[in-house]
């Protein structure tokens, strides 16, 4: 979800956690925490865009993300922080 809204609406949040009972404060945070979410995968393409660039390369075809990637290491840290998920490829 954060991928494509930078702040998502109240009644997005709603939809996709209907457990949680909302306040003003929890709403609030929960819009945060999405935000920040997207900035930092954003963040990590551009840098990974830029280096590949700065690498000589002209075509899409030529990128790859293995698990021995910067980028990939560094998602999977920021995101998978406790390794609760296993990560396949």
């Amino acid at each position: 979800m954060f991928f494509y809204t930078r702040y998502p609406s109240s009644n997005m949040l709603k939809t996709y956690f209907s457990d949680v009972k909302f306040n003003r404060c929890i709403t609030s945070q929960l819009i945060k925490w999405f935000s920040n979410f997207r900035e930092f995968y954003y963040i990590q393409m551009e840098k990974y865009a830029r280096q590949a660039i700065n690498d000589g390369v002209t075509s899409t075809e030529e990128l790859s993300i293995t698990r021995d990637c910067e980028l990939y290491r560094a998602l999977n840290m920021h995101y998978n922080k406790a390794n609760d998920f296993e990560n396949v490829g």
